[in-house]
């Protein structure tokens, strides 16, 4: 699809839709494929409408790949702080906004949800329907910008996006840590997150021999030095044991954060899953994850989001020797949700959950949603069901 035309007349006729964009999250693409569901392809659905450097705005189509517009913001020394992940597998502004994705800067200054200032989108009747606006200070009718963070395809189909965007920083410096267990490490974390040093980024990861800790800071050349020997101080007295101390800069520092956003620690054949939680239930999560001999996994925006890579497809004899495989039921029994980006996904329906899949697949893992308040505004925006129900 390249026209908004089209994707009305799709949506007018079909009996169920399901969209697509840049194919770097396939698991939200193939969900719910039942038969009767109509694939609306988005990626010939790009180009910028309208970028506005001296406003610090921009609105491109949905399809318009994250990459392509990093590279035009770059050459205005401007960037989206939220580092939105996957942009080097394809990833779209359109799939970004609908998974709700945002990636380590939203450490310092947010998500996608608090740059995405406007939307034009195709509901369940066919008609393109308007929210927001194309200034940064706008007030005006239902917040639709926010309400599409996340939604899943379940509101309706993207077609245009408006964003706020920031000046990027000169330079970045990332002070690195290493410890030989989760708890040094936390104790790290905590002392890092309740400085009073202004941090661009927290993540850190089981590594071969322990614990891995990154944290990001940007700035001015000149300062960013002494600002990262303070960090350096900061790291290695909440630690307790810190086993090594690095600290990167320019190029290298760089490649370390584009591989982080890629999940270039992604093994292949493996899901990958997003799960939001806190860093007091990190306890909680490692312990049940230390059954799992497959599982990798990084945790970001200072251990209030954890992207988890679980075995896609596991054979017989790989079910039969781990019996904690089923990721669904772990999160269930920790209250959490987490939604799959990459892999099959797939569940059954959980007794007495009120989850029924419908013979077909679902990124939805672990606690259900209950939200009346969403089901009432998709039956509006949506009264055939022509989108995923809520």
């Amino acid at each position: 699809m390249s026209s908004v035309a089209e994707i009305q007349e799709v949506v007018r006729g079909a009996n169920r839709v399901r969209v697509r964009g840049g194919g770097s999250k396939p698991a939200l693409s193939l969900r719910n494929s039942l038969d009767d569901a109509q694939e609306l392809d988005l990626s010939n659905l790009k180009g910028v409408v309208d970028y506005q450097p001296d406003e610090y705005t921009f609105t491109a189509r949905a399809g318009t790949p994250i990459a392509e517009m990093a590279a035009l913001l770059a050459e205005e020394g401007q960037y989206l702080p939220f580092d939105p992940p996957l942009a080097e597998r394809g990833a779209t502004l359109g799939g970004t906004v609908a998974a709700g994705l945002s990636g380590a800067g939203r450490y310092r200054y947010g998500g996608i949800r608090d740059f995405l200032i406007g939307i034009r989108f195709v509901d369940g009747r066919g008609q393109e329907i308007r929210g927001g606006g194309a200034v940064v200070k706008n007030a005006a009718g239902f917040d639709f910008p926010k309400l599409f963070v996340g939604s899943l395809g379940r509101l309706g189909v993207l077609t245009e996006l408006t964003f706020k965007v920031f000046p990027k920083p000169p330079a970045f410096a990332t002070v690195a840590a290493e410890f030989d267990g989760p708890s040094n490490l936390l104790s790290a974390l905590n002392g890092v997150t309740s400085s009073d040093i202004d941090l661009h980024a927290v993540d850190f990861a089981p590594v071969e021999e322990g614990w891995a800790l990154w944290v990001r800071i940007g700035g001015l050349p000149n300062v960013l030095q002494e600002r990262a020997q303070a960090l350096q101080a900061v790291v290695s007295t909440g630690a307790g044991q810190t086993r090594r101390l690095s600290l990167y800069q320019d190029q290298e520092e760089e490649s370390l954060w584009q591989a982080a956003r890629s999940m270039g620690w992604l093994a292949q054949g493996m899901g990958l899953v997003r799960i939001p939680l806190t860093p007091q239930r990190i306890p909680a999560m490692e312990e049940a994850l230390s059954g799992s001999r497959m599982a990798t996994r990084r945790y970001s925006v200072g251990g209030n989001l954890l992207w988890l890579g679980w075995p896609d497809e596991p054979t017989p004899e790989e079910r039969e020797a781990d019996s904690s495989r089923d990721l669904h039921s772990l999160l269930l029994a920790l209250n959490l949700q987490g939604v799959q980006l990459i892999g099959r996904a797939r569940r059954s329906p959980i007794e007495g959950s009120g989850i029924d899949t419908d013979g077909g697949e679902d990124p939805l893992l672990g606690r259900p949603l209950q939200n009346a308040f969403l089901r009432r505004i998709a039956a509006a925006l949506d009264p055939e069901g022509k989108f995923e129900p809520w």
